[in-house]
């Protein structure tokens, strides 16, 4: 049996069920990022997601 090198393919942009796109915010809210950021060791990228989750999850449309 002759011993083969395996490489799997890598999956494509998006297929991780994650999408990446731009949002303007104000300095202030960055600021306000970058303080809860290091004051609970997380990525900003990972307290914006948890951020928005509660708030889609807590909103209620009028």
């Amino acid at each position: 049996m002759e011993n083969k090198l395996v490489i799997n393919k890598k999956s494509l942009r998006g297929e991780d069920g994650y999408k990446t796109f731009s949002v303007r915010l104000k300095d202030e809210t960055v600021q306000s990022l970058d303080a809860l950021s290091n004051d609970t060791n997380r990525s900003r990228n990972e307290l914006i997601n948890i951020l928005l989750d509660f708030a889609i999850k807590n909103c209620e449309v009028k």
